[in-house]
């Protein structure tokens, strides 16, 4: 299911003459592989930050230090920042970022299965925030809340294209 929803953002993005970057936590670049294994996704895709370790999301992402230090890496503004520093080192039109809990156990006091997702770009869907966000809750083992993590995002993209 993620390589049809890549294959129609790549489709969607394309038509639109826009670009794309990502930021992930939990989903360690798959986000960025589903994207890539489209044919044509270089017309869209810019780069991908892949801050799986806790430091990168401040070093390369530019995650306010003293957020992480408070509240952690699972919550709404940490997905913001991640999203904003990837579309603005990436220089894309767009970034979606990903910040979770795969597991096997929890992290920051978050449960297994939860995570955030915050998509930026210019007039973000129907309101005037320059940013949507989620917070999903998923079941099921690592790899299948990393799969259900990465197809969430390419929907979320889908929504405000």
């Amino acid at each position: 299911m993620a390589l049809e929803l890549a294959e129609e953002l790549v489709k969607v993005m394309t038509r639109r003459s826009v670009t794309l970057a990502t930021c992930e936590s939990l989903t360690g670049g798959g986000l960025g592989a589903a994207i890539t294994a489209v044919p044509g996704a270089s017309a869209v895709f810019r780069g991908a930050l892949v801050t799986y370790a806790r430091d990168l999301k401040t070093s390369l992402a530019g995650v306010d230090e003293e957020l992480v230090d408070t509240e952690g890496v699972v919550n709404e503004l940490t997905a913001i920042q991640m999203a904003l520093g990837a579309q603005n080192r990436c220089d894309a039109d767009w970034a979606v970022s990903t910040t979770g809990v795969a597991g096997p156990t929890e992290t920051d006091g978050q449960k297994v299965g939860t995570v955030w997702f915050c998509v930026v770009g210019p007039g973000v869907g129907m309101s005037s925030r320059p940013q949507y966000t989620e917070l999903k809750h998923f079941e099921g083992d690592r790899e299948s809340i990393r799969e259900q993590a990465i197809e969430h995002a390419l929907v979320m993209c889908l929504r405000v294209q």
